[in-house]
Parts: structure tokens; C-alpha cells; sequence
């Protein structure tokens, strides 16, 4: 009977229950989202062909520009890619780093090679894959595509938007990379121009277009300027005005050379740097010269008061001015990009 009792005693205590240690809930890794890097004010864009040597352009040359494009990685007839001269390459990123500029990788090739290549999703894919890895490899800030041209009539103006829709999410996840693209001038209706499909911008796929607005030439009609002043305002006015494309998307170009009219354009064409430096004036437009086996024919060009004025009218109408290519311009008081950054007051 007692141990009956002290056995219902020892029952009946009250004792406190284990509690098992709290355990975080699992949280799955994040998804990095899709969006494109902030924008970074009006675009000076200076391209850097892989044939110059970097030592010969300045580094205040350098602080022009808030984008450098290093010209080209090349698409092959494979659907590889190939950088030109990769040593200059990584001397460019050194000098535009230390310029306080961005500097993306320029992609360029046949015509009929990237056809070949963005016909297929495996072959987009493999080439986005290879763009990423230079990218990485080199430390960019981007990627812009010179594809000249897609075309309405054979296909590509399909392949080219999905080539970019891809390459732009590869670019813009979480953030990371710029992505840009030159296009046409837009003066001529036809293949070429209606290939440019507006959901690149609409859909954010492309931070800004450089618009190629110059080598309207002819080899049979002498005294055709290739990028006279009306040629600008005419692109910008198709791009922005008609066709919509968002101004702050919009960077005009401008050439850093001269081309004839009415003549073969082989061995007749000549950097800003040659002609004004020989018989031509940095404030005119067009110069008598003699090269390529032919003496005292007319050259076009952009002097500094016409460059003025297209950078007065980027500033009006768009966001940004771009050059082909830093190395044909002059390094002194006379060159087309100190008159661009004066003209915007820009600091360099």
C-alpha cells in the first residue's frame, strides 16, 4: 500500500517538457533577376579597333569617352568566336580602367556567319556562352554588337531579336553587364532598316543603340557628303520620332574619317588626323586630296564646327555621341572629341 501511494506521488509531479532547439526555416538560394545595370548619363562611346596601338592614343583621349568598345571579337564561319589581338585587348581594359571609362567587347563578322550562327538555339547558345566567358575573362563592363546587317528578306531580322533577347538576359542577370548595338542610320526604307525590331527596346533587351549615321556614299554620284548634318538629323528623327525608340536609348555617331563620292573608296579613304593634317581644315568639311593612285579629288569629312552641332543636337534629341574610332582623330587641341566634351561641357 505505501509503495502503492509514493508510486501515484511521483506521477502526479509536475515536469517540464523537452522542447527540441528551433531550427531555421530552409531558405532556398536566391534567384538573381533580370534587369539591366543602372544607366550611367550621356553616353560618350569611342570605339578601339584591335589594330592600334594603345600608346599612341592619350589617356586624356581616354577620359573623353564613359564607354570604350574594343573592336571586334569575331564570329566564325563555326559559330565560334575569336578575339582579335588579345594583348591589346587587355592593354585597352588596363588604360580605359585607369580613365575612369567603361569598356565593352564589340562583336563582328560576316554577315553570312551570323546568319549561320543564330539560325539554331544551340548555336546562339554556344555563342552567348563563349561572349560571357571573354567577358569574364577580361573583366568587362559589356557587350555591344555590330551585326551589319540583319535583314527582313532572308530570315535574320527573326534570329537576330532572339539572338539578342538571349545575349541580353545572359548581360542582364543581376544587373551585371551593359549590352548595346549598332544599327543603321534608318534613312533608307527596306530590309535592313525593318530588321531592327522594336521590342529590343520596348522589352529593355538592348540599354542603348549606336546609331551609324554616317557612310551614306556612292561611288557613281560625285559631291555626296557620307555624314553631313542633315544625314544626324534625319536618323534621330526616324529613330526617336517615327519608330519610337526611347530618346535616352538613343547615341548618335559620328566619323573620325573622310570618304570620297563618285570614286572607288579603296585607298581613298582617309582618317581626320591625315587629312587635316595635310591639305584639309579642321573646320571645313570636305578637302582636295590625292591617295589610292587618284590626285585632287574631293574627300568628306566632319570638321570641328559640324561635330559641334551634331553633339549640340545629340544633347537636344538624344543621349549620346559615338565615334568610329578614337585612333583617326587628332590628339591636340583640334581633335573631334575635345570639341564633343567641350561643346556638352563634359570634364576630361
Amino acid at each position: 500500500m505505501i509503495l502503492f501511494v509514493v508510486a501515484c506521488s511521483k506521477k502526479d509531479q509536475t515536469t517540464t517538457p523537452t522542447v527540441p532547439p528551433t531550427v531555421p526555416p530552409v531558405v532556398p538560394p536566391a534567384v538573381n533577376t533580370i534587369s539591366p545595370p543602372a544607366p550611367f548619363g550621356f553616353y560618350v562611346v569611342g570605339y578601339f579597333p584591335s589594330y592600334r596601338d594603345p600608346a599612341l592614343v592619350t589617356d586624356q583621349k581616354f577620359r573623353m569617352c564613359n564607354v570604350v568598345n574594343y573592336a571586334f571579337a569575331n564570329v566564325t564561319s563555326t559559330g565560334g568566336l575569336t578575339v582579335a589581338n588579345p594583348s591589346v585587348l587587355t592593354a585597352v581594359v588596363s588604360k580605359a580602367r585607369s580613365n575612369n571609362a567603361k569598356i565593352f567587347i564589340s562583336i563582328a563578322g560576316l554577315a553570312a556567319d551570323f546568319r549561320n550562327m543564330a539560325t539554331t538555339p544551340s548555336g546562339r547558345n554556344g555563342f552567348i556562352k563563349s561572349i560571357m566567358q571573354v567577358v569574364r575573362t577580361y573583366g568587362l563592363d559589356g557587350v555591344d554588337v555590330d551585326w551589319e546587317f540583319p535583314r527582313t528578306d532572308d530570315g535574320t531580322d527573326i534570329t537576330f531579336t532572339a539572338f539578342m533577347r538571349e545575349l541580353s538576359d545572359s548581360c542582364h542577370t543581376g544587373a551585371k553587364y551593359y549590352l548595346s548595338a549598332a544599327i543603321t542610320a534608318g534613312k533608307y526604307v527596306g530590309a535592313v532598316r525593318d530588321a531592327i525590331s522594336s521590342s529590343l527596346w520596348a522589352n529593355n533587351m538592348v540599354d542603348f543603340f549606336n546609331i551609324m549615321a554616317y557612310d551614306d556614299f556612292s561611288t557613281t554620284v560625285p559631291f555626296k557628303h557620307h555624314s553631313d548634318l542633315a544625314l544626324a538629323q534625319t536618323s534621330l528623327n526616324y529613330w526617336i520620332n517615327t519608330r519610337g525608340m526611347p530618346a535616352s536609348k538613343a547615341v548618335l555617331g559620328i566619323p573620325a574619317y573622310g570618304r570620297p563620292s563618285g570614286i572607288t573608296q579603296t585607298g581613298t579613304v582617309l582618317t581626320y588626323s591625315t587629312i587635316t593634317n595635310g591639305s584639309g581644315s579642321a573646320f571645313s568639311d570636305s578637302a582636295v586630296v590625292s591617295a589610292g593612285g587618284f590626285s585632287n579629288y574631293t574627300i568628306y569629312y566632319n570638321g570641328l564646327p559640324t561635330v559641334k552641332r551634331k553633339a549640340k543636337l545629340a544633347q537636344s534629341m538624344a543621349n549620346g555621341i559615338m565615334m568610329w574610332e578614337k585612333g583617326q582623330d587628332r590628339n591636340d587641341g583640334l581633335s573631334l572629341l575635345k570639341a564633343v566634351c567641350d561643346t556638352l561641357g563634359r570634364a576630361y
